[in-house]
């Protein structure tokens, strides 16, 4: 690894306080960028989530699709913990945590909203920011693709159903326009955009080329994740300083479901003989979360200014460093999972 990737967890901690720092100090500039949006996506946080995820779609080879069947297994492992485990763990660590052990802690007339923008976090895969962690963990990208491709297809028509029986109301507000644009903007949009560059660089270099350019796209890309990092933190800074006991007993029952739901995806994978190259980020893709979708959804159910929304906005402050140590993890325990199981 380069200086720079080897130093990335300093890189983040210091984005992380400098997003805080500058939300604070001119927070007029960022509520600009901020109201960049439309159905509450914001425009130049997907410009640069764009810049981030392209040198993983270059690496996609749509000739090679078709053996994605050769892991049908990490596929379902995938499935499995992100539609059958995950909302429902962190539903119970939600009631266990903020309805149980933290109410004491937290403003009651909050406590049930809380709940449920958690519950609402967990209840949608992870679409645009899965890329980067795979491309970090040099994970299948055939298989992360596909992966993420079926996971929005079913979000489309589990996404409502499911929260609705999570938070035992009748009817949930799916934001279509959200969802709808996301996939578009982080999947459809890239997807071709990366192909028709791969196509001619191929074309005129071949695989030299492609590779050069892999190279010098890979600290374009760093780059941006860490420009990411510091316009969340500053969208949210006056929240963190203004509530931070709440910030912080909320982030708890959020890292340990990433942490369980990365680890138990890892485990199966393991069990049932995937490859690494695709337990990696089945592992990645098991633990992150829609925080986009989450937020627009909680919103749009309880307001701006309610414990929901702001327990989703959590999930955001929590998602980069957190998944960014998921790959550390899976990266340092490759010889453990590729070691011959013993007799």
């Amino acid at each position: 690894m380069s200086l720079f990737e080897r130093y990335l967890s300093l890189w983040v901690a210091l984005c992380i306080v400098a997003g805080i720092a500058l939300g604070a100090a001119v927070p007029g500039v960022f509520e600009t960028i901020a109201a960049a949006e439309v159905a509450n996506v914001n425009l130049p946080v997907a410009v640069l989530i764009w810049l981030m995820i392209i040198p993983m779609l270059l690496k996609i080879d749509f000739a090679a699709m078709g053996r994605v069947r050769q892991h049908a297994r990490g596929v379902g492992v995938t499935l499995f913990i992100n539609w059958a485990v995950k909302p429902f763990s962190m539903a119970l660590l939600a009631a266990i945590f903020i309805g149980w052990l933290f109410r004491p802690l937290l403003p009651e007339a909050q406590i049930e909203s809380y709940i449920a923008g958690l519950i609402l976090l967990a209840a949608a895969p992870c679409t645009a920011m899965v890329f980067v962690w795979s491309n970090l963990c040099d994970g299948e990208p055939n298989y992360t693709l596909s992966q993420v491709a079926l996971n929005d297809l079913i979000m489309v028509f589990a996404f409502a159903p499911l929260v609705a029986l999570l938070l035992g109301v009748a009817s949930i507000v799916v934001p279509w326009e959200t969802l709808l644009l996301s996939v578009a903007l982080y999947i459809v949009v890239p997807v071709i955009v990366a192909q028709a560059i791969r196509r001619q660089v191929l074309a005129s270099g071949g695989e030299p080329a492609l590779q050069r350019l892999l190279a010098a796209l890979g600290p374009v890309s760093l780059v941006a994740l860490l420009t990411t990092l510091v316009l969340l933190f500053a969208f949210q800074g006056e929240q963190i300083l203004a509530q931070p006991l709440v910030i912080l007993l909320l982030a708890v029952p959020i890292l340990i479901q990433v942490y369980f739901n990365a680890g138990l995806a890892y485990w199966l994978s393991k069990k049932f003989g995937v490859a690494w190259c695709v337990a990696a980020p089945a592992a990645l893709i098991g633990a992150s979360n829609f925080f986009e979708l989450a937020v627009a959804a909680a919103i749009s159910l309880f307001g701006l200014n309610s414990g929901a929304a702001l327990a989703t906005v959590v999930g955001v402050l929590v998602e980069v460093p957190v998944m960014l140590s998921v790959v550390a993890l899976v990266k340092r325990t490759r010889g453990w999972y590729e070691a011959p199981a013993a007799a």
